[in-house]
């Protein structure tokens, strides 16, 4: 669904998003997601009673959705699906938007969990978000062969090791972290895999 054809509350939510991943949520004010969303200003109240903390809290959940349907759409996307070649799709998104636009944005969810660390709503959001994510790449590993023991602690290594790898592309301005997370991480998890 394009931007357009979302409703106000949507475009709002999804513009958020996108802002905190730039800016961060200290930096991206109300006033600036209602414009980025071609929203009435007044629609925040409506919307969002709860004010900054509610917007910011649905947009990380909303991150935490987006990233865990993108991974069925990865898997799709490889001839022979492996763990290591769901983890280089992962990473391959975020190395062709850093190649393509720079360096510029980042994870919505990490962002928010760094300023907002201390508040318990968006922490338990972030907390939420990167359960929403997990829980689709694990899946995804037990279908691939990797026991279901191992799967839920493989998908938080892959994607804590994914989110480091983008805050160090950003600070250095380089795709290598990603690029390194890939080469060294897909052998250890293709071994979890049940011959």
């Amino acid at each position: 669904m394009t931007q357009a054809r979302r409703g106000p509350r949507e475009r709002m939510v999804f513009s958020a998003a996108q802002l905190i991943r730039r800016n961060g949520v200290t930096a991206t004010g109300m006033r600036e997601v209602a414009a980025h969303a071609d929203a009435p200003r007044g629609s925040l109240q409506h919307y969002f009673p709860g004010g900054k903390e509610q917007l910011v809290n649905e947009a990380v959940e909303w991150a935490g959705r987006y990233a865990g349907k993108r991974v069925a759409r990865f898997l799709a996307g490889l001839e022979r699906p492996t763990p290591s070649g769901l983890f280089a799709a992962m990473a391959a998104q975020w190395t062709d938007e850093y190649t393509a636009d720079g360096f510029t944005a980042g994870c919505p969810v990490a962002a928010a969990t760094v300023d907002c660390a201390t508040g318990d709503s968006t922490r338990e959001a972030a907390a939420a978000a990167f359960a929403t994510w997990r829980a689709p790449v694990a899946e995804a590993l037990t279908g691939m062969g990797v026991p279901a023991d191992r799967a839920d602690s493989l998908a938080t290594l892959m994607i804590s090791t994914l989110e480091g790898a983008i805050l160090m592309a950003r600070a250095e301005r380089d795709v290598r972290p990603l690029t390194t997370a890939v080469r060294e991480l897909g052998p250890l998890l293709d071994a979890a895999v049940r011959p």
